[in-house]
């Protein structure tokens, strides 16, 4: 079965650019030997544990990466379920992209600046950040659904990316009293004791082009799935600990009844040492009791340093143990915080978002409807002109012809006094359409004053929307450190 090229061509991206092999891959079967595999691990732990695999057998390097992925990427049926050994061995490409698929998460995770996904393209960013966040939306069921996601068979929610960047526009009502109600509540939230480790100053945040890879990374669902999985690791460290002190306890112990043992003996050698003695023993038999019992107390003593160097190891493990439980419980306090207070900043988000979308609707409806008014107007004064200067010809033409009754006989002034009239006439309607252009013009001035109040408006919120945006994305960055 083919798989998606794009997400394919974005592994092989990032596989080469962890610089881990000489040349750059070009096909997922150049990975097949799992080397490359062993170099990443190397490179994102900075440890050789594995290094001597890199020598051995393929099926040892293939259990080596499965040890890997299940303690580590915290999916427990990688290596039985998800990554099988026999199609790993077999080589085949889709349980090779999967290997690629857990690695770039489990990188994705470990990374600390965003910025280091900046030397991939846009697009290689943007498949990239698709695989992240179908990992972290689908890990309940991820064996169901890896392999038609690589196969391009499933796409990530039509929610994945947007949530990725906490929405492409930050809402911000268009409505006065309501956005001032807004901001108090986001300003409210912003002055609780708890979002200490969220509120930094817009303006310490450097402006950066967008990054798919980087605005994944600063989301609240991959976040909270980061403190989620430095706690598991804790936590795991803190039983791996707890279970090695239990076993020197237990070393302990049986130290403690080897010393009982050895004094028991030394009461009874000392007992018979004594009742030989009275029953005058002869030297030589003296002389063996005295060497048996002497090596006896080194041994005792023996005994008795190795139980007090055992007593120190406990000491200083319950030390370790008490400063891991207080960085846990710190840990744990700091994420029920950061999670109740990404919840409310997420809800106070939706609803202004909504407000928003209603106000940018009505706001647009408005404009259309000045714009055609506007239209309207302007169409009206063009006619008005229009028929002004006709008017305004025939008015020329008849005040030429009454210059001319002038010299003319009474007789022919009467036959031309309708002209007069309709001359009369003609002067009052050019007064009433020129009454009409100066109300048209008045009214455009004031349409245009509209249509720019309300563009002015817009341009504000739009710029209230981007201060949002910086301030949760400054929240984000705290949280995270």
């Amino acid at each position: 079965m083919s798989l998606h090229g794009a997400r394919v061509s974005a592994l092989l991206a990032w596989v080469n650019s962890t610089k881990v092999c000489p040349d750059p891959l070009k096909d997922l079967s150049q990975l097949q030997d799992c080397r490359v595999f062993i170099r990443i691990i190397h490179k994102i732990h900075g440890s050789k544990e594995g290094e001597s695999v890199l020598d051995q057998p393929l099926p040892e390097r293939i259990s080596f990466i499965h040890g890997f992925l299940q303690k580590h990427c915290r999916h427990k049926s990688a290596a039985e379920n998800l990554v099988s050994a026999q199609k790993l061995l077999d080589g085949e490409e889709l349980v090779l992209a999967k290997v690629a698929v857990l690695l770039l998460y489990h990188t994705s995770m470990s990374c600390k600046n965003p910025g280091d996904w900046n030397e991939f393209d846009y697009q290689t960013q943007v498949e990239l950040a698709s695989i992240v966040k179908f990992v972290l939306d689908n890990e309940e069921c991820l064996n169901e659904n890896l392999e038609l996601f690589l196969q391009g068979k499933a796409e990530p929610s039509s929610s994945s990316m947007s949530s990725s960047v906490f929405e492409e526009h930050s809402p911000l009502s268009t409505l006065p009293h309501k956005r001032e109600v807004r901001f108090l509540e986001l300003q409210r939230i912003c002055s609780f004791p708890s979002t200490k480790y969220l509120c930094v100053p817009p303006c310490s945040l450097p402006s950066t082009p967008s990054s798919p890879m980087g605005d994944i990374m600063q989301t609240p669902q991959f976040q909270l799935r980061r403190l989620k999985e430095t706690l598991d690791f804790e936590r795991e460290n803190r039983d791996d600990l707890e279970a090695e002190m239990a076993e020197n306890h237990k070393l302990i112990m049986e130290k403690d009844a080897q010393i009982t043992m050895m004094q028991q003996r030394i009461d009874r050698l000392v007992k018979l040492t004594e009742k030989q003695a009275e029953d005058q023993l002869e030297s030589k038999e003296m002389e063996e009791l005295r060497e048996k019992n002497e090596s006896l107390v080194g041994r005792l003593h023996e005994a008795f340093r190795q139980c007090q160097d055992l007593k120190t190891e406990k000491a200083q493990m319950d030390r370790k143990i008490n400063k891991l439980s207080e960085e846990n419980g710190d840990l744990s306090f700091k994420l029920r915080e950061i999670a109740s207070n990404m919840v409310q900043l997420q809800q106070a988000l939706n609803e202004l978002s909504e407000e928003h979308n209603t106000a940018m609707a009505q706001s647009q409806e408005k404009q259309q409807q000045l714009e055609k008014e506007l239209h309207a107007a302007l169409q009206d004064k063009k006619c008005s002109e229009e028929k002004i200067e006709i008017l305004q010809g025939k008015i020329s033409l008849l005040e030429d012809q009454l210059a001319k009754l002038e010299e003319c006989s009474t007789q022919e002034k009467g036959e031309v006094m309708g002209d007069v009239l309709k001359l009369e006439e003609l002067k009052q309607e050019v007064s009433s359409l020129t009454t009409k252009g100066m109300r048209l013009e008045e009214e455009k001035q004031q349409l245009a004053n509209l249509v720019t109040s309300l563009q002015s408006s817009l341009s504000e919120s739009h710029r209230a929307q981007e201060r949002l945006k910086r301030e949760l994305q400054a929240r984000a960055a705290e949280g995270q450190a």
